[in-house]
């Protein structure tokens, strides 16, 4: 058995890029921050706060509604499955990008604009 499950809370870092690839498909694509706080340990050691930034990727429906809803700064909660591609650029350099692909999300904080 195994499993491919990821929950995210954080900021969007970016408004969504959306595509339309085909008719009838839409997808979006945006960066979402999550933020460790930084602690200091029992012995005294300061433990800087960190941030980490993850690729967001919404197909179909969820894209819709990250194009009309979603954008920088948006608060969101959000479950889904981490995909990495790979790839080679123009000057034939391997690429690779690990994504979270979005089953579910919620908004969090205000209420979208």
């Amino acid at each position: 058995m195994s499993v491919n499950k990821v929950i995210l809370i954080g900021n969007v870092g970016r408004d969504p890029e959306v595509r339309y690839p085909g008719p009838g498909q839409v997808i979006a694509s945006f960066s979402l921050a999550t933020t460790e706080r930084g602690y200091t340990a029992a012995n005294g050691t300061q433990v800087p706060e960190r941030t980490e930034w993850h690729n967001i990727v919404m197909w179909g429906k969820n894209a819709e509604i990250a194009e009309r809803y979603i954008r920088k700064g948006s608060q969101l909660y959000i479950e889904g499955k981490l995909r990495t591609r790979t790839w080679e650029d123009k000057n034939q350099i391997k690429r690779q990008v690990t994504e979270v692909y979005v089953d579910t999300f919620d908004f969090l904080g205000r209420k979208p604009e």
